[in-house]
């Protein structure tokens, strides 16, 4: 048997000729591992985040199940979102149930008056540029914006456009003028992009008014509300005296309580875990099967924790931040000047929460002006930050189909009036701190169970601990 030399093309005798029936001629390697040692890693699971939120947010041990966020009364209303049902191109509706975020009809109850006003709303088209409202011009219609981008502006000092802020999607702009007699715009408003507003004319809430005896006791009561003294957080505000001489009489007065404060129950993720007894009793060396089961199943359970503590409809911050905290990008994409601004509504932020997309498209904002974020040491690890704050990534804040995600910023801690996690410690059986593994039994089939559960919630003391940057936008912009 002959082989081609290397150089020359031409064959050449093989120094070590194989069997002419092709049959090797020393052990395989594959026969070889059936008596070596594997040298095997611990079960790997990709799903495993940082998982940052749960571990830079402080806890409050709950003893009791239930957590009371005692507060100061508040006499200002706040803002909620409202929403609207997309019936086609030009038929659209407001929601009726939902009319009761706005300030003025916040605790209204009567369903036919709310379905009256939802159906007096007319949908006008916006286009990019148009001027909505002027300062000065007398508020002859409420808004509530479906869809589009819209800046509030007015003249500076010195004659020059001053931006107020933007207004998008569920936004509401007049309703504050109920209950005034001749009121005015106090700022602008432009369409930035096209969009979708409905318009309901004020003429047409005196109407409605004027049938509907609940709605107008409903509105005074409003009215009386906001004419009390309130300090500049819209909280009942206790009468002091400074500066004074001599022996003047100093007010007198109290701080008064919510009625009604929120209670936090804490909540709960679970699961059923399933070892087969042969699996844990044949095959435990070199690793715990049944160990290495309840590792994995914690860490799905944990990462799941931290999706409801971002997204759950009753406790979680997308969801139960305040309307008044949340502002819009300015052009879509994350500046600076936004996460300026975001920080500019609170005291003391401690951390940012983004996808790791939008700490991405925030970067290319700084590069695009030749700024250099800084960056903060957090328990060993270089964590990215802007104005000294870090900035953590969190897969766990959602894109939504208009590729938008949002910025949420936090300040932490029960001694700042922030935000806390809630968990209950000491409970049987536990595994981890408010995490437990309970042995359920062996079945018929030989199948040992584990009951798996964790405990958590999370409470906002007060409203400006949490604020967010919404519509932010992911994706790469054209230069």
């Amino acid at each position: 048997m002959s082989t081609p030399d290397s150089a020359t093309g031409s064959p050449v005798d093989d120094p070590s000729p194989g069997p002419p029936d092709g049959r090797p001629t020393s052990l395989g390697t594959r026969a070889a591992r059936q008596l070596a040692t594997t040298t095997k890693s611990a079960p790997q699971m990709q799903g495993i985040s940082s998982r940052w939120l749960l571990r830079s947010l402080p806890r409050v041990d709950v003893k009791g199940g239930a957590y009371r966020v005692n507060r100061r009364l508040q006499l200002s209303t706040r803002r909620g979102r409202v929403h609207f049902e997309h019936n086609g191109a030009d038929d659209i509706r407001v929601v009726p149930g939902t009319l009761t975020e706005l300030p003025v009809l916040r605790g209204y109850t009567d369903p036919d008056v709310l379905g009256e006003l939802a159906a007096r709303f007319q949908v006008r088209e916006v286009r990019a540029g148009q001027v909505l409202f002027e300062a000065g011009q007398p508020v002859t219609e409420t808004y509530l914006v479906v869809h589009g981008r819209f800046t509030r502006y007015s003249a500076g000092k010195y004659g020059e456009e001053e931006v107020l802020g933007v207004v998008t999607d569920g936004d509401q702009m007049g309703d504050e003028a109920v209950g005034q007699s001749d009121p005015l715009w106090l700022g602008s408003v432009r369409a930035e992009t096209a969009g979708v507003v409905l318009a309901l004319p004020r003429t047409v809430v005196e109407e409605i008014t004027a049938r509907a005896p609940s709605l107008a006791a409903h509105l005074a009561a409003y009215v009386e509300r906001q004419r009390r003294p309130m300090n500049r957080k819209g909280e009942a505000e206790v009468p002091v005296q400074a500066g004074h001489v001599g022996e003047p009489t100093l007010p007198g007065g109290f701080v008064d309580y919510e009625l009604t404060p929120r209670e936090y129950e804490l909540s709960l993720t679970q699961t059923v875990l399933r070892v087969h007894t042969r699996v844990a009793d044949l095959y435990n060396d070199p690793m715990n099967q049944t160990e290495q089961q309840i590792r994995l199943t914690v860490e799905e359970i944990r990462e799941r924790q931290e999706w409801e503590l971002v997204n759950n409809r009753e406790f979680g911050l997308l969801h139960t931040i305040d309307h008044g905290q949340r502002i819009s990008t300015f052009t879509g994409p994350p500046t600076p000047d936004d996460l300026d601004e975001l920080l500019s509504m609170r005291r003391g932020t401690k951390m940012l929460l983004a996808r790791p997309k939008a700490i991405a498209a925030f970067f290319r904002q700084c590069n695009r002006r030749g700024l250099m974020p800084g960056s903060a040491d957090v328990d060993g690890h270089a964590i990215p930050a802007w104005r000294g704050v870090p900035i953590f990534p969190c897969g766990k804040i959602p894109v939504g189909d208009d590729h938008t995600s949002s910025i949420i910023a936090l300040r932490t801690g029960e001694a700042d009036q922030g935000v806390i996690g809630l968990h209950q410690t000491g409970i049987p059986e536990e595994y981890q701190p408010g995490l437990n593994v309970r042995f359920m039994g062996i079945d018929t089939a030989a199948i040992t169970r584990y009951l798996v559960t964790a405990y958590y919630s999370l409470a906002i003391l007060v409203p400006d601990a949490a604020g967010i940057l919404e519509n932010v936008q992911i994706g790469r912009t054209a230069e």
